[in-house]
């Protein structure tokens, strides 16, 4: 058995995968369970089952819920996923018998943590044992470098999402917006560059586990493997934030190792700090435009082609004004993505990178 498996193929991994989504205490956690949301939210034709013993018996988006992998078995899964993530994305000590009965029933296991599967030896054995396969989502693949060159003479148009603030949606965002130029026949490709995002595209690099001096090139090897899968657009998930204290390196590398042609600027509605510090205050969202652009590529300036601003705290007439707020306040075109539809941004932005030659 390998240690770790070579990424699946984005167009047979929901005829192949059967997943039992590993979500113990958080399937209703929008924060500490976004793997397992997005997932069922992206790839449910994958998902056959969740579990979560605090919840077993009910359903979450009409999957069943259950208590244990023995309950699950019913449902033939192939594939345990963990759908969690937790700080310092180390398991908690109850989380081991929980890998292990997965391994023993026979399951693969995928693990988007720090911590990794494929490094441990008893689970290493286990997985020998049963024929399963482990594979470690984070764990960066060999022979990653600065970047090329490459990023600047590939055919493909890249828009990459950034951000005000970690955890505000730009994965779904980059998601929504692909699906939105996939149904007007773009040959469109969304660029994975995390473990919810790898979980869902079965494909990609977790840019946030790549030594820092290589993260450029890792981005720039994920640009070239999406023009490889045939994408003539790319919307690159975008991580961190160039205002985060602590992860605003990994935006920069992301920035310039995938050379974008455009940006859409995402925002939470409301939101005045960062990560409700503040010590560290969100400027204007006509500055953050400004500082995007500026610290855009040299040898490929980009634009903030739209604003895709979170209103999901909001109702919805409070929503509609405050993306004509920030329409206002930046001359950009605005929406909630999510909320009223993807079409309106994704129209703005083929525009944008239509101008760039």
């Amino acid at each position: 058995m390998a240690s770790s498996v070579p990424p699946l193929d984005r167009d047979s991994a929901s005829r192949e995968r059967r997943l039992l989504i590993l979500a113990e205490g958080h399937s209703n956690d929008p924060h500490f369970g976004k793997t397992a949301r997005g997932v069922l939210r992206y790839r449910p034709e994958q998902v056959v089952a969740i579990l979560d013993s605090e919840w077993a018996g009910a359903s979450q988006n009409g999957v069943p819920i259950v208590a244990t992998v023995a309950d699950a078995l019913r449902f033939e899964p192939t594939t345990a996923l963990v759908g969690v993530v937790t700080p310092g994305g180390r398991f908690p000590p109850a989380w081991r018998e929980l890998l292990k009965s997965a391994l023993v029933s026979g399951l693969d296991l995928e693990n988007g943590l720090h911590e990794f599967i494929s490094d441990d030896p008893e689970l290493v054995e286990l997985a020998r044992r049963s024929g399963a396969s482990l594979r470690d989502l984070r764990k960066p693949p060999a022979g990653l470098n600065v970047p090329t060159g490459e990023n600047l003479t590939h055919p493909a148009k890249v828009v990459l999402t950034v951000g005000s603030d970690c955890a505000i949606g730009k994965m779904t965002v980059s998601l929504e917006l692909d699906a939105e130029a996939r149904r007007r026949g773009v040959a469109s490709e969304f660029v994975p560059t995390g473990q919810t995002g790898i979980a869902i595209a079965g494909w990609g690099i977790s840019v946030d586990a790549v030594v820092a001096d290589f993260l450029a090139g890792a981005a720039e090897r994920l640009v070239l493997e999406g023009v490889s899968r045939g994408g003539e657009l790319l919307w690159v998930e975008g991580q961190g934030s160039l205002l985060h204290p602590a992860y605003s390196g990994v935006t920069l590398g992301l920035v310039h190792g995938s050379a974008p042609h455009a940006f859409v600027l995402c925002h939470q509605a409301g939101q005045t700090t960062i990560d409700g510090d503040e010590r560290f205050p969100i400027p204007p969202l006509a500055e953050l435009v400004e500082l995007h652009e500026r610290m855009a590529l040299p040898a490929r300036p980009a634009r903030v082609a739209a604003i895709a601003l979170n209103t999901r705290e909001l109702g919805e007439s409070e929503a509609r004004e405050a993306i004509a707020a920030a329409e206002a306040s930046t001359g950009l075109p605005t929406d909630d993505p999510v909320r009223f539809g993807a079409g309106r941004i994704t129209s703005f932005v083929l525009e944008t990178i239509a101008a760039t030659g």
